[in-house]
């Protein structure tokens, strides 16, 4: 069953293996393998125009993913994608504004309070179970809040 993969040529091989890779980067995104996947088939393309040898090869793929991902991640560094809702995964950014119950008092700055459905650890003044406050930040999973 191995003897079709013996007759191939290497740079066949390459860009088989490119295709494979860019395949499994629209499957499993990360902007990664996509790298990967350019330096094989460019690879694959040389070893088509110049006669060289395998461990060559190889190390012309080495070479090229990392030239790849340095130059992929230095791109992006430089050009950051811009969110159009950039509060999309802080939720407690995206409550700030927000008048919420207390449903367990806030005493020595610490509480709970009623979001939605949900209760969520809140910090700020003094309140009693059912008043209203504001929130005003979070830290991390906490709600800081003040009086409404």
């Amino acid at each position: 069953m191995m003897d079709w993969i013996n007759g191939w040529d290497p740079d066949w091989f390459w860009l088989v293996a490119g295709v494979v890779l860019a395949i499994a980067e629209i499957l499993v995104p990360g902007f990664f393998m996509i790298w990967l996947a350019a330096a094989a088939i460019v690879t694959g393309l040389i070893a088509m125009l110049l006669p060289i040898a395998m461990p060559f090869q190889v190390l012309l793929f080495a070479a090229l993913a990392v030239a790849a991902v340095y130059a992929g991640r230095r791109w992006f560094a430089r050009n950051p994608i811009e969110s159009t809702d950039p509060k999309l995964n802080d939720r407690g950014a995206r409550l700030v504004g927000e008048t919420v119950t207390v449903v367990e008092a806030i005493s020595n700055g610490r509480g709970r309070v009623k979001v939605g459905d949900g209760v969520w650890i809140a910090k700020g003044p003094d309140a009693a179970v059912g008043a209203n406050v504001r929130v005003t930040g979070s830290d991390g999973s906490t709600l800081l809040v003040e009086d409404a």
